[in-house]
Order: structure tokens, then C-alpha cells, then sequence
């Protein structure tokens, strides 16, 4: 095993530098990091991910089993990635042409969840604390705090910065059963009134 003074890599994985690799981050068994790719602190990599080149993963991320995080991915604070979910990073890929140059980008907001086995077609936003059903596919921008699921994936409700679903009232107002956080549903968009 190799252990940084600062993180862990299992001696089964590769990193190839230059990379950056924030304090107490843990990358396991048969990943493959790219070079100038740039991991938060206190992250978990999980078995057989591949990230970059050129990928920003912010702090606290959890990446889950068999996910592949391609450049043109830009994941920050606090994001849940389940296993196998798929990010792309082309639109219309063909093996026999090259297509780099138009690598799309796609960022995932602070607090998302991705659930296992969703697809995220390049290009979108997934906002805050949006949480993406499993085996989802997700082909347009998802707002903040939104839940979504389906192929395509589609807009079924709203989930609480602690991701239980909201149950908003005639006046707009909601408050989580389980953590107590306060909601108001303005223009289709939630703000938070907490």
C-alpha cells in the first residue's frame, strides 16, 4: 500500500503525476488517476475508477465502484457518485473520428447525489443538492435541491439538502421530516429559509 503523509492509494492503483491529492483522501483498489487531475481532502475513490486528465474533484466527494470520470467532468464539494454511474464527454463520439476538441463540460454542484447505474450526457449542470435517481439519464440541466429520475430523466419532486423528499404545502413552504430544514417553492425554484 502506498500511504502518502497526507493520503492512502492501495498499492494495486495507479497515479500519474503531476496530480494533486488533498489531505486524508483514500484511493482504492485498481484506480487509475491521470495526470493534472486535482482531488479534494477527505475524499473516497472506490474500487476500479478511472479519473482525468484534467479533472477537478472537490472535498468530501465519494466516487463509488466502477465509475469513470472523463475530462470535461468537474465535480465539487460534498457529491455522492454511485457505483457504475457514467459521465460522457462527447455528444455524438465515433471511434474513427476524433473529437478532443469538443469535449463538453459538465459540473456537478455542491451536495449532488448521482445515483448507481444513472448516465450523465455531456453538457449539463446537475444543480445543488439535486439528487439523480438510479439507472437515470440525464440529458438537461437539473436545478438545485431537484429530483430526478427516468430515461430521459425527468423532474418528480424535490429532496432536502439532507436528500428526503420535500412535501411543500399551498403556501409553497416545506419543512423536512427528517432534519427540520425550511423550504419555499418561488418561481419553480426552491430557495432555502433557513
Amino acid at each position: 500500500m502506498l500511504t502518502n503523509k497526507k493520503y492512502f492509494v492501495h498499492e494495486s492503483s495507479y497515479v500519474d503525476e503531476p496530480v494533486e491529492i488533498g489531505e486524508g483522501t483514500k484511493i482504492w483498489h485498481f484506480c487509475h488517476i491521470l495526470p493534472h487531475t486535482v482531488i479534494g481532502k477527505n475524499c473516497v475513490i472506490g474500487q476500479n475508477v478511472m479519473i482525468g486528465p484534467r479533472v477537478k474533484i472537490g472535498n468530501n466527494v465519494k466516487i463509488q465502484n466502477n465509475v469513470s470520470v472523463y475530462e470535461g467532468v468537474e465535480i465539487e464539494d460534498d457529491v455522492f457518485c454511485g457505483p457504475s454511474c457514467v459521465f460522457t464527454n462527447v455528444i455524438n463520439p465515433r471511434a474513427f473520428i476524433e473529437r478532443k476538441h469538443e469535449f463538453k463540460k459538465t459540473i456537478v454542484k455542491k451536495g449532488a447525489t448521482i445515483g448507481a447505474n444513472a448516465t450523465i450526457v455531456c453538457g449539463v449542470t446537475i444543480g445543488e443538492y439535486a439528487f439523480v435517481g438510479a439507472g437515470a439519464v440525464v440529458t438537461k440541466d437539473v436545478p438545485p435541491f431537484a429530483l430526478v429520475v427516468g430515461v430521459p430523466a425527468r423532474q418528480i419532486g424535490w429532496v432536502c439538502k439532507c436528500g428526503v423528499r420535500l412535501e411543500f404545502d399551498e403556501k409553497g413552504e416545506a419543512v423536512c421530516k427528517s432534519c427540520g430544514e425550511k423550504y419555499k417553492l418561488v418561481e419553480g425554484r426552491i430557495e432555502t429559509t433557513f
